[in-house]
């Protein structure tokens, strides 16, 4: 049981953790901050909260738990905001997309105090965004990826492991360094793609008349291109490296299919069909095993530690696997999960 919960950033994402932490009987007493008072002030009628507090600070103080539910560009700043109340009895804990750059941002600004933060990723969300779509069952049946330091304190990654697994979720860990190269591939690339997919579309001459034909198949493969600009230009920037990896991956693949196209080889096509195809099928959302791969992840039992890379995505034991299979049919739930101060992600 915490005392107190205070919430950075009163959107989807901090809201829906405290009305989780409320329903499970977990805290006693929530604050939250905003830089909207509006939204603080929304987020105390709707009871989410018991206290709107003026200052990120004051949020943080007489708390035992504090979520961050800010954009990752603003996790400095606000680390900077609160760096002298963090302190060891406290469990501090992010919901950013990006691991590390908050691992880094941490670094830089907590220095000693760093052992309190528990980074965290939970794969949930919704179309809609801010404290008004708060939902004590956000995170039921959903992963949470902790990236615990090798700082980090084991009395507080028990802490955060056991308040995620009370409001629902599955509970995952891994090195932040695997994390960003698995979400790379499975949730941030997959965006970039249908970013650009749909501006192709509807810039060519045509395009307008193009969309009045579209249907479902247009619909589903675009969705996520209606996901926070704001937010998903901090993500894609946070993490360029790995996404710019995986977009050369992709685009190896399709370069492969336009190669076919040109020589007519329809065998070789349905060939290169099926594969894709038939591993879509057989995935489950959640599942560790790869299809087609015969891999098997282990789940939650990932090694903090392990080293990035190709490597580290195909040994079982980092658990990225079963990560990255639950985000990769989580685009919607991934790009509602990290929160702006207004309308949380």
């Amino acid at each position: 049981m915490f005392n107190q919960l205070g919430v950075i950033g009163c959107g989807l994402m901090g809201g829906s953790f405290a009305l989780a932490l409320r329903r499970a009987g977990l805290v006693k007493r929530v604050v939250g901050y905003s830089k909207s008072p509006s939204t603080t002030e929304r987020a105390r009628k709707m009871g989410i909260i018991d206290v709107a507090a003026e200052s990120a600070l004051l949020a943080v103080s007489g708390s035992d738990i504090v979520l961050l539910a800010v954009p990752v560009a603003a996790t400095e700043t606000t680390f900077r905001a609160i760096r002298h109340l963090v302190e060891p009895n406290v469990l501090f804990m992010d919901v950013g997309s990006t691991k590390r750059d908050v691992v880094d941002a941490a670094r830089r600004v907590l220095r000693e105090r760093i052992a309190t933060f528990v980074p965290a990723h939970p794969i949930a969300g919704k179309e809609a965004s801010g404290i008004e779509h708060a939902d004590a069952g956000l995170f039921t049946g959903r992963q949470v990826i902790l990236t615990p330091l090798p700082q980090t304190n084991v009395v507080m990654l028990q802490k955060a492991t056991d308040s995620w697994a009370a409001v629902g979720a599955q509970v995952l860990k891994m090195s932040p360094e695997n994390h960003d190269a698995a979400f790379a591939a499975v949730s941030h690339l997959p965006h970039m793609l249908a970013f650009a997919y749909f501006s192709a579309v509807v810039n060519q001459p045509a395009g307008r008349d193009f969309l009045s034909l579209a249907g479902p198949g247009f619909r589903d493969f675009t969705r996520i291109a209606a996901s926070n600009p704001e937010m998903w230009r901090d993500i894609l920037i946070a993490n360029r490296e790995e996404i710019i990896k995986q977009s050369a991956l992709f685009r190896h693949g399709l370069n492969a299919f336009e190669q076919v196209l040109q020589t007519g080889n329809t065998e070789a096509l349905e060939s290169m069909i099926r594969g894709p195809a038939e591993g879509r099928a057989a995935w489950q959302m959640g599942s560790l095993r790869v299809p087609g791969s015969g891999a098997q992840g282990s789940g939650a039992g990932g090694t903090p530690g392990a080293p990035a890379g190709a490597g580290g995505a195909a040994g079982g034991a980092t658990g990225v696997a079963g990560a990255a299979a639950g985000a990769a049919g989580n685009a919607a739930a991934s790009s509602g999960s990290a929160s702006t101060g207004g309308a949380a992600r």
